[in-house]
Formats: structure tokens, sequence, C-alpha cells
């Protein structure tokens, strides 16, 4: 069988933290033995190494005149730059998601291409998510939730029931997004940034940071 070309996007810290369980996760979505699939951390420059923490690394030149089937994903935490990334490569490679043999996975869940799930990461129940989503150590996503493309959690990330959060949000480590209700949804939105710790018990409008308990939006600079 011709070997399968697995390429992650990032040699960073959040990439270096996925690579270990990436071929697992790729046999196991694609169906193969880990024996035929080939891994390797990809930039979009020419790297000066060959390798980080004994995987090879490659520019995605190389990577995508590489011979045999092609999979990507992207492992840093800006979506704006997972988004710039994913247009790069275009056909060249096919979008693959990730997952960590702890993910937790519970009933009717619609996740899209590309995703990237991390040890004890969690999706319950009735939740839609778009594409390239990330989760981090120890986050969750609870029933009924909404979540757009490009959408970044931190580790410890606690999203509660019925939230709507857009594209290119980006929730910080240990943050928590209280549930929202039948009738009154929580937002949070396109491209808002949530502070490390916060406690969202408002909506946020788009490209608003907040932070704090409760949280309230950063104070803009003046001049």
């Amino acid at each position: 069988m011709e070997k399968i070309k697995f390429g992650l996007f990032g040699a960073g810290g959040l990439g270096r933290e996925v690579m270990p369980y990436a071929k697992a996760s790729v046999s196991r979505t694609l169906g193969v033995s880990p024996d035929v699939v080939d891994v390797f951390f990809v930039e979009t420059w020419e790297p000066k190494q060959t390798e980080v923490n004994g995987y090879g690394l490659v520019s995605m030149e190389n990577f995508l005149q590489m011979a045999g089937p092609r999979y990507f994903n992207v492992a840093i935490g800006d979506g704006r730059v997972r988004e710039a990334i994913v247009n790069q490569v275009g056909g060249a490679a096919q979008a693959l998601s990730v997952h960590a043999p702890q993910t937790v996975f519970l009933d009717c869940n619609a996740i899209g291409a590309g995703s990237l799930f991390c040890p004890n990461s969690m999706v319950t129940s009735n939740v839609s998510i778009g594409r390239f989503f990330q989760a981090n150590i120890y986050s969750y996503v609870a029933h009924d939730c909404v979540i757009g493309d490009f959408v970044t959690f931190a580790p410890g990330v606690r999203c509660n029931g019925r939230v709507d959060i857009h594209d290119y949000a980006y929730i910080g480590t240990n943050a928590i997004i209280r549930d929202g209700t039948p009738d009154k949804r929580r937002r949070i939105g396109v491209g808002a940034v949530i502070g490390m710790g916060a406690v969202v018990t408002k909506d946020v409008p788009d490209g608003v940071t907040v932070f704090g308990n409760p949280a309230r939006e950063l104070p803009r600079k003046r001049g």
C-alpha cells in the first residue's frame, strides 16, 4: 500500500503536544495500519532544522510535493492563522481531524473537518461545531451549543449548554461560559476574545475582549 502522508502545521508547543497521538488518530480515522502512515511537522517557510522531537520537519512546499495521499491539520491557536494556512493548502491535501484517545464524544453531534481535540476534552450531546475547531486539554462543550469555524478553546474551558460561539472566537484558559436558556441563548461574537479565567454571564459582541468575574469588556486605550 502506498504510504499516507500526514502533515501537522505548527511545531510549537501545541503541535508538540498533539504529534504523539497524531499517527494513531490518522490510522484510526482512515482505517489503515499505523505502519502505512508517515507524519511530519510542517512550516510555511523553509525550516533550518530537519526534525522536532524525533519527527521530520519540512516546508509546506516540500510537503505538498510528496507522493501519495496527503492529509493535514493545523496546531496553531490563532484561528485566522489557521484559516490562512488552510487557504494556502487549498486542494493539495485533505483536512483530517486529530482526536486524542482520551476524548469523549456523546450523542448526536456534528463536527466539521479539521477539528483537533486534545486529551480529556469532551463534547456532550446535540452540539454543532464548524471547521478547524480546537479544544485543548480538559476543555468541554456541553449540550445544544453551536460553534462556528476556526474557534479556539485554550486548556480547561467550560462551555455550558445553549451557547453560540461565532467564527474566530478565542476562549482563554479556564474560562467559563454560563449556559443560555431555551428562550435566550448565550452569544459569543465573531472574533471575540474571552480572557483567562473569565466567567461569562452575558453576551459578548463581535471583536470584543472580556475578562474577569463576571466578565466585562477590556477598556480601550485612548489616543
